[in-house]
């Protein structure tokens, strides 16, 4: 979709989107396979994995769909564990102040639990988000964008997700909503770029930028 004609809601992943969560993800992965019965990754396979959809990476790894809800609720057991650890991404901070003060609506809406959430953005910029959505699960994005949306208010037209994944570009698609990906995230940005981004961005600086231009357009 094309960018919005003046952008009102920000919808933004948390991590890989705003916080650095891609080491933290390898380091318990191994651990979570062994826990799971799926096929453990090696450290030559990351880079190819990153290039791929979550379907393809589940298949690659041999992961039995009825596992995937077990596995998503250990892993979110696990980051709330570790959140003390997880850091946001350099610029994110200025990037989510930048778009509250030009008038933006903050949205979050994740895979990830709430309180890991907060604990990860701190109370100051916890409180700049007027929405979020937790728990998504995997293929779960869409109801969960659709619903804040509503929430908001706003029309569909001035919305744009932020995230570093196929999936969420695949969900914002289907909510129909714009979407932006960033280049900083889980998955490359070559692989992001062949799913026609609105915008593919480089650094949260670039996310403030185009995003407050879009606000002031109309």
């Amino acid at each position: 979709m094309s960018p919005p004609a003046a952008l009102r809601l920000a919808i933004l992943d948390f991590d890989g989107t705003l916080a650095d969560s891609f080491g933290w993800f390898c380091g318990v992965l191994n651990g979570v396979a062994d826990r799971y019965g799926f096929r453990r990754v090696e450290a030559h396979e990351v880079d190819a994995l990153r290039g791929l959809p979550a379907q393809a990476i589940l298949r690659r790894l041999e992961v039995a769909p009825w596992k995937l809800p077990l596995i998503a609720r250990h892993m979110r057991a696990l980051a709330a564990r570790d959140a003390a650890a997880l850091r946001l991404f350099p610029g994110i901070a200025g990037m989510m102040r930048r778009l509250h003060a030009g008038g933006v609506t903050l949205a979050v809406v994740t895979s990830n639990r709430r309180d890991t959430v907060r604990r990860v953005l701190g109370p100051a910029l916890s409180g700049l988000v007027a929405h979020t959505a937790c728990g998504a699960s995997l293929y779960g994005k869409t109801r969960k964008f659709r619903a804040v949306v509503r929430a908001s208010g706003i029309a569909p037209a001035q919305v744009l997700c932020l995230g570093d994944e196929i999936r969420d570009a695949q969900a914002a698609a289907a909510a129909g909503l714009a979407f932006g990906a960033v280049a900083w995230g889980y998955t490359t940005p070559e692989a992001l770029h062949l799913t026609r981004p609105a915008y593919l961005f480089e650094t949260p600086d670039a996310v403030a930028a185009a995003l407050l231009e879009r606000r002031t357009a109309s």
